[in-house]
């Protein structure tokens, strides 16, 4: 599980900042969210595959979240890409992509789906044989969500002493993964849990960008691995986040130790700061491991 911060300031690009992005990669997949402008840029310094990319969620409909979406869209169809792309994101989004292409005349030569969303409610809005996704319902000055990727880890693990001590040919390795019991040529049925281990837990990822402190997102994101939350200002600014709609570090850290997290990352912090190595020291009063996310960092779990 590797997530790579492409952007992570709040509003406005500048000269060494951007706005929010992340390419977050787990089970071998690669999930963009959001698209600030300058991300196609940031994916490129980073030397990441464009093809690679078929997943694209939206949290809102705010410009410093999604202005770069319209030229990655574009780019795809000079390279000649040739996958289908799913966007994820509030209704409307399709309306405003479309309108763009149509007055380019810059039609994509691939598929591309929209998935809108209007829910309030959690929904299960993307899920294969590795990974799901949830939305997040978040408060913010227009609809916001955040996403909840998870593992599906369905497969066992084999124990390979005991497979070879009952000289188990490899053509069954898979069925024996799949959970099933194996019979010997002597008839004797060898229990699947003798010849595997369980598996791995599963391993997940919450992304909360833009929001007011809000502790109805706890129990949707309870004992989640990673937690991203927005931490747009200090406490001494408590009183903008408020009018803003956005978080501070200790409401960001608070909904972490709430949420049971095992790791907190901040981000979306306001360029009025010199530096962001306040945001930690403040949430860490709070909750001990705190991560800081800045523009080209990776972290990997």
């Amino acid at each position: 599980m590797k997530l790579t911060v492409l952007g992570c300031y709040a509003a406005t690009p500048r000269t060494l900042t951007n706005p929010t992005s992340q390419l977050f990669e787990i089970k071998n997949q690669m999930f963009l969210i959001d698209c600030g402008e300058g991300t196609q840029v940031q994916l490129r310094k980073h030397k990441i595959k464009f093809s690679r990319i078929n997943h694209i969620f939206i949290s809102h409909l705010h410009g410093d979240h999604f202005y770069g979406l319209i030229g990655l869209i574009s780019t795809f169809t000079l390279l000649n890409r040739v996958n289908d792309l799913h966007v994820y994101g509030p209704k409307g989004i399709k309306e405003i992509i479309l309108l763009q292409l149509k007055a380019s005349a810059s039609y994509t030569g691939y598929n591309l789906y929209f998935h809108e969303l209007e829910s309030k409610e959690s929904e299960l809005i993307y899920e294969d044989e590795h990974v799901t996704v949830r939305t997040i319902p978040l408060i913010h000055r227009v609809y916001t969500n955040g996403y909840l990727f998870r593992e599906k880890n369905t497969q066992r693990k084999i124990n390979i002493e005991e497979v070879q001590k009952y000289n188990i040919e490899t053509c069954y390795y898979q069925k024996i993964k799949n959970g099933s019991d194996i019979t010997l040529d002597d008839g004797t049925v060898v229990d699947n849990k003798v010849l595997t281990f369980d598996s791995e837990p599963e391993r997940s990822y919450a992304f909360c960008s833009d929001t007011v402190f809000n502790t109805k997102i706890v129990p949707l994101i309870d004992n989640v691995d990673v937690l991203y939350h927005e931490s747009t200002f200090l406490e001494s600014e408590a009183h903008l986040a408020e009018r803003t709609m956005h978080s501070t570090a200790i409401q960001a850290a608070t909904i972490a130790k709430e949420a049971h997290a095992k790791k907190l990352i901040l981000g979306h912090y306001s360029t009025r700061y010199g530096s962001i190595e306040a945001f930690k020291e403040e949430a860490k009063a709070i909750f001990p491991d705190v991560l800081l996310a800045d523009d080209g960092v990776s972290f990997d779990f």
